[in-house]
């Protein structure tokens, strides 16, 4: 016990403290305010960092108004799949993206489109020209729907022209580019990346609905 009248020692502060202190939090917390969150949770996009944020439902919903002027944005849970679309041989090369998976979204803070298809060091930049895109929402006026920042075009091609063509959330593509970084093996990914890649089309297009009305550039 302390006399009356003397201060307490340091040991028996700290001592004191470490008893108060509550317990550190345990599983995923809200980004922006620490609440508690689930495992499945919904993002906010930084516009200025391009990261990604975990949210709770409060939070997230702060930010869903598409015409505010913010610098974050909810990221939407909308999956379309654009059963006619296509991009053929020639209008990919126009696109100058390398390989046979990518992904295109508006960046509203440079006001243009760009293009990421991902690999073993993760999502790596393609420039995308302007006009070449607009050839393909020209062909395909429902892609201008496309929401900045939050929602992105995904294809993949395959083998004899054919692939898919996927709306998905921004946050879908950056979880495949994840996957595809801690299992990319040699020069064209290996089994296990292909295997992996075609688990998650396959979510993708059991999450999807049709796009109407939609040609092939």
């Amino acid at each position: 016990m302390i006399a009356a009248g003397r201060s307490a020692s340091p040991a028996s502060t700290l001592l004191r403290l470490s008893r108060d202190r509550p317990p550190p939090a345990t599983g995923e917390r809200c980004e922006m305010c620490a609440e508690p969150i689930g495992e499945e949770h919904p993002h906010v996009v930084n516009l200025d960092s391009r990261a990604l944020m975990c949210g709770c439902r409060a939070c997230y919903l702060l930010f869903t108004d598409e015409g505010a002027q913010l610098r974050y944005r909810a990221v939407p849970e909308r999956y379309l799949h654009f059963a006619g679309l296509t991009v053929d041989g020639r209008a990919w090369d126009e696109l100058q993206i390398p390989v046979g998976l990518a992904f295109l979204f508006r960046n509203s803070v440079q006001d243009r489109m760009v293009a990421f298809y991902p690999g073993p060091a993760g999502a790596t930049e393609s420039e995308l020209p302007l006009d070449a895109w607009e050839a393909v929402v020209e062909a395909s006026p429902v892609l201008a729907g496309l929401r900045p920042d939050v929602e992105a075009l995904l294809i993949r091609r395959t083998a004899g022209g054919g692939g898919s063509c996927h709306l998905v959330p921004i946050d879908a593509c950056y979880e495949l580019v994840g996957q595809l970084r801690t299992l990319w093996r040699g020069f064209d990914g290996g089994s296990e990346a292909r295997t992996a890649m075609d688990a998650f089309f396959a979510r993708v297009a059991d999450r999807s609905r049709p796009a109407e009305g939609v040609g092939a550039p």
